[in-house]
């Protein structure tokens, strides 16, 4: 399992390498160059899911997403 994703703000275009939980889904995500709060797309169940290069781990394993 890939715990690191790079985000990428569809705003401004900054990526920012994250370590993802393994526990929970990450509903937010505050861009750090302009301030955006990321919120998941419609259908995704966290921002790594939305905006990031790997799924988040509850995708990654069982390809259920925690609600």
């Amino acid at each position: 399992m890939q715990l690191e994703s790079t985000l990428t703000c569809p705003a401004c275009g900054h990526q920012q390498i994250e370590t993802m939980p393994t526990d929970a889904c990450q509903f937010f995500y505050d861009c750090r160059r302009c301030g955006l709060r990321l919120k998941p797309k419609s259908g995704d169940c966290c921002v790594f899911c939305s905006y990031g290069t790997v799924p988040c781990p509850p995708i990654q394993t069982s390809g259920v997403c925690c609600s």
